[in-house]
């Protein structure tokens, strides 16, 4: 069964770059430039782990988590920050706000895997 990663990111190459990754490992990638477009995604499908960068326009990550995790759909549903931010403050307000995880970009496409298949349990 194949696993989907919804990705969010403002950032059209970043999105690309961990597109090519996934897909190319056998993932399903769902994609979303900020966190209002990644909720909308999410009333049409359910991934099986997501991937959001903290500063996009419209709303951040840290508030594309708190209001996903409102949702019960959310459940189970893990969640990495995958970021230029390295913040200790920022990372223990994703924790808090239900993020699994964080890994800072630039990212190495081989952890970038590791990361995603531990995610999903793969």
């Amino acid at each position: 069964m194949t696993k989907t990663v919804l990705i969010v990111d403002d950032s059209p190459s970043v999105r690309q770059m961990v597109r090519k990754t996934l897909a190319g490992a056998g993932y399903q990638v769902i994609e979303a430039d900020d966190g209002e477009q990644a909720l909308a995604e999410l009333d049409r499908a359910r991934p099986d782990a997501i991937l959001t960068d903290q500063n996009m326009p419209r709303m951040d990550g840290l508030s594309f988590i708190r209001s996903y995790r409102t949702r019960p759909a959310s459940r189970g549903v893990p969640i990495v920050f995958l970021s230029t931010e390295t913040r200790d403050d920022l990372r223990q307000e994703a924790k808090a706000a239900g993020a699994l995880g964080w890994m800072t970009k630039p990212f190495d496409q081989a952890q970038l895997l590791t990361v995603v298949k531990r995610m999903v349990g793969a």
